[in-house]
């Protein structure tokens, strides 16, 4: 007869059931720790909550995470600018409305020297007009027009280094989001300026050049606006009227002034309508160029997520919505490809044993972040890089069991993704990794797991198998934990120094993995 004891354990416990106390249920039905409170901060402020989870709709996610968010701008004020300074800064998250929000939340909500350091800092966060705009609708959510704001949206714009990068903010950024510049002018009324009364509808003189570009384009005929481009450097598309941006010759001007990188990758389907770009097309090399420029990625701080979904909308050959169509040159598609790792920048390999573990289960199939692209394929692309740079790799994915992928760093990240995006789904049991390296001999330094931490299917949490690796194995192998949604939840052991958790769309992960691996965090 069975011993009824014998399925009482406090080392091997099924992850339907409470293993710590310090676990709570996850939204799938099984157990989970919870993050501490800057990891938290860290998956809103990288992963957003567009779009929802799986098991989480987008209102119920985004109300929890607000909670989060406010509790820090009325606790912790100064820490959350920081954090939002240093994470908007260096172009770590594909969506800077994150961070615009919490620092609306900092401005309003925080005490007196907290909310002028918010104030002080919007420059840093809000950097072109249109994050201006979204910073002006959210902080109208927790407060009204006083003078510390009323300031602080006066030296966005005094603030400027000249005239012309005003200017060039003014044209390219007209109305956004509900709202103008004259709008935000007049709330502010910062001083006078030729400028400040052009943009109010006021007959004035000594405009910026670029404003006097501008207005001349309205009127010019399209083929002298290629000249016009030519003498002004400072002109974008967006100051152009519609039937220039039909022109080849305006688009060759365009480029040869320099194109932002975000831009440049919107309007690639464009392009390729046109026939600005092709396979023996004269606009091909200038694109490629720009594209894979790796300074100039860093300087227009272009996320790599961002860089894959313009891969995956330009390969496709049709827009999301199915509007507009186009033939995708062979050579753009590698441009963008290359562009993605250099996105991230140079990462000093860790030299250890690496198993890369990607969560296929049903709920990774969710759109990550509200991205046109899902979780777990997303997570392919964040592990590429990681393969890619660490000599001693092997790529898993796993369900409910684990499955060795035939993914390589030596692939085109799209053919990688489709790979992924092609496997079937199943429940989720986040110990795979540790049981499949346990039973088949795999030495392994460094476990990285990437998955929304809605486990629930295994006979053992992954913690307890983390452990069970270490003791009969001898290798003191560590965990990180690569969230992809913004949920509190992580299979990590709080307690654990040698577990980390990561926020998935950090474009610092893969520097963050190696340093981890290494020890040196």
């Amino acid at each position: 007869m069975p011993d009824p004891l014998a399925a009482v354990s406090t080392r091997r416990t099924p992850q339907n059931v409470q293993a710590d106390k310090r676990q709570v249920p996850n939204s799938a039905g099984g157990w989970a720790f919870t993050v501490e409170k800057t990891a938290r901060l860290h998956r809103f402020l990288t992963l957003g909550t567009d779009g929802g989870t799986y098991y989480t709709s987008e209102r119920d996610i985004t109300l929890k995470n607000a909670d989060v968010v406010l509790a820090w701008a009325r606790e912790r004020t100064a820490e959350l600018v920081n954090e939002i300074v240093t994470i908007s800064q260096a172009g770590r998250a594909p969506r800077n409305n994150p961070a615009l929000f919490a620092l609306a939340a900092a401005a309003s909500l925080g005490d007196p020297d907290g909310r002028r350091a918010a104030l002080d800092a919007l420059p840093k966060v809000a950097r072109t007009g249109t994050h201006l705009f979204i910073f002006a609708g959210y902080v109208q959510q927790f407060r009204g027009w006083g003078r510390g704001l009323r300031r602080a949206i006066g030296q966005w714009y005094l603030g400027k280094d000249d005239a012309g990068q005003l200017a060039y903010q003014v044209l390219k950024y007209r109305q956004r989001e509900g709202w103008t510049h004259r709008d935000l002018l007049r709330l502010a009324h910062p001083e006078h300026r030729s400028l400040f009364a052009w943009i109010a509808g006021k007959e004035t003189s000594d405009l910026p050049p670029l404003v006097d570009a501008y207005l001349q384009a309205q009127t010019l005929p399209v083929a002298r606006i290629p000249m016009l481009i030519q003498d002004n450097p400072g002109m974008s598309w967006e100051m152009l009227p519609d039937e220039a941006l039909n022109s080849p010759l305006v688009w060759i001007a365009l480029l040869n002034n320099g194109i932002p990188q975000t831009a440049l990758m919107r309007q690639l389907p464009r392009l390729t309508r046109l026939g600005v770009i092709g396979p023996m097309a004269a606009g091909t090399p200038i694109v490629i160029a720009q594209l894979t420029d790796s300074e100039r990625l860093r300087k227009a701080r272009v996320h790599p997520v961002n860089v894959l979904v313009a891969l995956r909308t330009y390969a496709s050959g049709h827009g999301a919505r199915g509007q507009g169509e186009w033939s995708p040159v062979p050579q753009i598609t590698d441009a963008l490809d290359a562009a993605f790792y250099a996105a991230y920048g140079a990462v000093e390999p860790a030299g250890k044993r690496t198993m890369l573990a990607l969560d296929i289960s049903g709920s990774m199939g969710w759109s990550a972040a509200g991205l046109a692209l899902t979780a777990r394929e997303a997570s392919a692309a964040l592990a590429l890089v990681t393969a890619a740079t660490e000599p001693a790799t092997v790529i898993t994915g796993f369900s409910t069991s684990l499955i060795p992928l035939g993914i390589s760093p030596r692939q085109r990240l799209d053919d990688a993704i489709r790979a992924i995006s092609n496997l079937p789904m199943g429940g989720t049991d986040c110990a795979q990794p540790m049981i499949w390296a346990l039973a088949n001999g795999v030495q392994v330094d460094h476990f990285s797991v990437y998955t929304d931490n809605e486990t629930w299917a295994g006979r053992i949490h992954p913690h307890q198998a983390l452990r069970e690796y270490r003791e009969k194995t001898g290798i003191g192998a560590r965990m990180s934990v690569v969230g992809m949604t913004a949920t509190d939840f992580t299979i990590a052991d709080p307690d654990d120094p040698g577990t980390l958790d990561i926020a998935g769309f950090d474009s610092a992960v893969p520097a963050m993995l190696a340093d981890f691996a290494r020890g040196d965090i």
